[in-house]
């Protein structure tokens, strides 16, 4: 497995690199580099009206893209890190190409010591997309990346198999559960109770 200070250079040097997460494997970025952007939505195949998410390495660095209501605060305080997803207003740091021109974008928190280890050492927000051609079965093993994925990324840091389940997507202004994943029940019932 190449180092993650390796995945990091290659991030810092506007390159693609696949890395595990709790969930399935992603694949990242600079977050705020529009090139580097344009290079996950054409691996991909991936239409440019669809978002992009973003994985920073805790909270607090999140909050220095993003702009957070006291509730939204309380709510990533409990479920990141983690297999969510967490849409708040993006700061002006954050390109247009990774939010499809949204004024929101979302936050991952990964709960994978590869993940969080890349987020740190990369120093900059990462995309948080699955490392798969869109449409395709997300990968949950490198030797299930597509080729066209594998030839198209610096780095692939192999973390073995992950989990599989994919982050539940949720808008915790509009109490609006986007995608269900992984602990949608729990984030359904804090909606309810918050």
């Amino acid at each position: 497995m190449p180092p993650i200070r390796t995945a990091a250079d290659a991030i810092d040097a506007g390159e693609l690199v696949v890395y595990p997460t709790e969930t399935v494997y992603g694949l990242g970025a600079d977050a705020l580099d529009p090139s580097a952007i344009e290079h996950v939505f054409e691996a991909k195949g991936r239409d440019r009206d669809k978002p992009l998410s973003m994985a920073v390495p805790s909270v607090p660095s999140a909050l220095e893209h993003v702009r957070a209501t006291d509730r939204e605060r309380r709510f990533m305080a409990t479920f990141l890190p983690g297999p969510v997803t967490v849409l708040c207003t993006r700061r002006s740091s954050v390109p247009d190409v990774l939010t499809a021109g949204r004024d929101r974008v979302g936050i991952r928190v990964p709960d994978h010591p590869l993940a969080l280890r890349l987020c740190e050492r990369a120093g900059t927000p990462i995309t948080a997309t699955s490392a798969n051609v869109s449409g395709r079965p997300s990968v949950r093993r490198p030797d299930e990346l597509d080729d066209s994925i594998r030839e198209q990324a610096a780095v692939v840091v192999d973390g073995g198999e992950t989990d599989g389940t994919e982050s539940t997507v949720v808008d915790v202004a509009t109490d609006t559960i986007h995608r269900r994943g992984a602990r949608a029940d729990d984030i359904e019932h804090w909606l309810t109770a918050n």
